[in-house]
């Protein structure tokens, strides 16, 4: 009799681990089919990286959560003598008088002919992609997202961008398959409210 429990309990258990197997591989193929393929994002055709060095402002973002609470975001990048860039992130958490955050990563070029695509890495050996999708002629603003379409910047090199061109750009984001209802406008010093 002992014995039969034994057997119907180990029986029991498999059924619910192989249950559990099923389960989690059907929310695996769920959670696939929804991340639908996306067409290829295209970038500028040509980037004069020592022209895009220097100081940025972060006018939008769509949420990542290591912005979180972030304002007065800044991104500095300068170009090192192998050919890389280095980057120095700092934000504000809290408000434009909070605790300053910051972050130091490196970028490599990705792309050699339009150098429009960077890999970029905060936390060796984790990379993420880095592409210029429109800049400037004078290099006074630039817009910035990944093939997946969920990150992207607004970037400019004063802390305020006319309306017009913001209103440009994220329309320019939107027809690129990014969902922009969801932009954080981001509040600098001596900024208005957008959005």
């Amino acid at each position: 009799m002992m014995e039969t429990r034994g057997l119907t309990n180990r029986k029991n258990l498999l059924i619910a681990a192989g249950a559990l197997a099923v389960g989690t591989a059907a929310t695996y193929w769920l959670r696939r089919a929804k991340d639908k393929p996306h067409d290829p994002l295209p970038t500028a055709p040509l980037v004069d990286l020592t022209q895009y060095m220097g100081e940025w402002f972060e006018v939008a973002r769509l949420p990542v959560s290591y912005e979180e609470n972030c304002v007065g975001t800044k991104a500095i990048y300068t170009m090192q003598p192998d050919g890389s860039v280095a980057i120095l992130n700092t934000c504000h958490k809290g408000g434009l008088d909070g605790p300053l955050k910051t972050a130091k990563g490196k970028a490599t070029v990705a792309d050699r002919q339009s150098k429009s695509k960077l890999k970029v890495s905060f936390f060796w050996p984790f990379t993420g992609d880095y592409y210029i999708l429109e800049v400037g002629n004078g290099y006074e603003y630039a817009l910035v997202g990944e093939p997946s379409r969920k990150n992207l910047w607004i970037l400019s090199r004063t802390p305020q961008m006319e309306l017009q061109l913001l209103h440009n750009l994220v329309g320019k984001a939107q027809r690129l398959g990014f969902d922009t209802g969801r932009l954080i406008y981001t509040q600098q010093p001596g900024g208005r409210s957008v959005g």
